[in-house]
């Protein structure tokens, strides 16, 4: 395990790579079931912070793992024992998803002791790992042992705080903290603990030589990385609609309505997938690897986003079924808030790894906000919320449309400038 080469030509994600995505799109699936459920129940801060929460355990597990693997995978029986590990860990995450989601709505102390041991089974994997690769690539120590203690202490919090009777203000609140400790860990592995060496800063290294003095991580194999999960995060959204739909024609036939919360749908998880890979993150993170904390730490609300969306169409279903305790317009706003998000992150993003700006970027975000905002006040005046969907849906569009006229010369100056 002494680390791939960052330049390695035709880098693809790896079959156990591809089991290991699925495996932790289960986390996604539940959180977003539990979620919906206690949407369409209207008890939305319950929901909100229960997603949240479930949704940063499994995304930052998946994070970690897959900057280790792009850096250091080899392949052996001893990384796929460790990987299995942490794809048991995440499904007992999921497992004990329900329990923490319904203490949570009940309040009182919270129950999410089996969610933290899968998490803390994921997270113990992981160190294994790093401490393999400290002891075989002596000259990426310093980084492994980074990411080592910041894991040691972080588990240690976890752990104490899921053993002692808590209520849900008091665990969050030192859970906040200790999740600063995890995003800590990357950021002092890959930057400080570099930059303490005899050649200078990370940063700064990179910028004058093209070179990285954190871990090997591979930039077109992370962009890879990253865009597949995106895909499954929207497929498991799909299949949650269609398995609420599948319920509703069972019972009451096919419906205008469900037909049109079925199309858009659809449309709207295309939408997102052209709109996500707009942006020219490979060449960029190829050229400017020290821009990589951003754009890898935003897509923890990207996926979210992703996830919300299909628990909002999930909410949908419900609605349809008359098993929902919100009106139109709560149910609207159900898909176009994580709709939103997205919009509003991907675009972030996108600035932030091009380091660029441009008038369009204002004419089509304020394009898709308007979409967004005419489908809410459309519910709210009395239209029927599957056509309400169909403006939500739309929204994506907005920046499809922009790319394809005439934001792909602009991409392409950006990343001819970069290469």
């Amino acid at each position: 395990m002494r680390g791939r080469d960052p330049r390695e030509p035709h880098r693809p994600a790896t079959p156990l790579e591809l089991l290991f995505d699925l495996a932790f799109v289960v986390g996604f699936g539940v959180a977003g079931e539990q979620a919906a459920h206690l949407l369409a129940e209207g008890h939305l801060g319950s929901a909100v912070v229960g997603f949240a929460f479930s949704m940063f355990a499994v995304v930052w597990a998946w994070i970690n793992f897959t900057w280790f693997a792009s850096a250091f995978d080899t392949d052996d029986w001893f990384y796929r024992v460790t990987t299995m590990v942490q794809m048991t860990g995440v499904v007992v995450l999921a497992l004990g998803l329900p329990e923490m989601f319904h203490s949570l709505d009940e309040g009182g102390l919270l129950h999410n002791e089996v969610m933290v041991a899968g998490y803390v089974v994921m997270r113990l994997a992981m160190l294994v790992q790093w401490l393999r690769a400290a002891r075989q690539a002596p000259e990426h120590r310093a980084s492994c042992y980074g990411y080592v203690w910041t894991l040691l202490v972080s588990q240690i919090g976890w752990v104490a705080l899921a053993v002692a009777p808590t209520g849900a203000g008091t665990f969050f609140a030192i859970g906040a903290v200790l999740v600063a400790v995890e995003m800590a860990g990357p950021w002092i592995a890959e930057r400080v603990v570099p930059a303490a060496g005899p050649e200078g800063g990370a940063e700064g290294g990179a910028a004058r030589t093209g070179m990285w003095r954190g871990t090997p991580w591979h930039a077109h194999h992370i962009v890879e990385r990253y865009g597949l999960l995106a895909i499954i995060t929207l497929g498991e959204g799909v299949i949650g609609t269609v398995a609420s739909l599948s319920a509703l024609v069972e019972h009451q036939g096919w419906t205008l309505d469900a037909a049109l919360v079925a199309f858009a749908g659809m449309a709207l998880t295309f939408g997102l997938w052209w709109t996500y890979w707009i942006t020219p993150a490979a060449a960029m993170l190829h050229a400017h690897r020290e821009r990589s904390f951003v754009w890898g730490y935003g897509h923890i609300v990207i996926y979210a986003a992703l996830a919300a969306v299909g628990a909002g169409l999930h909410v949908a279903a419900y609605y349809l079924e008359g098993e929902s305790h919100l009106d139109a317009t709560g149910t609207v706003l159900a898909v176009a808030v994580p709709v939103a998000v997205f919009i509003a992150a991907d675009y972030l993003i996108f600035m932030a790894v091009t380091r660029s700006t441009h008038r369009l970027h204002v004419v089509l975000v304020a394009g898709a906000g308007a979409l967004l905002i005419a489908a809410v006040a459309a519910a709210g005046a009395g239209v029927a919320m599957a056509w309400c969907l169909l403006l939500v849906m739309l929204a994506p569009a907005v920046s499809v449309i922009g790319y394809e006229t005439v934001g792909h010369r602009h991409v392409a100056r950006l990343v001819d400038a970069a290469v």
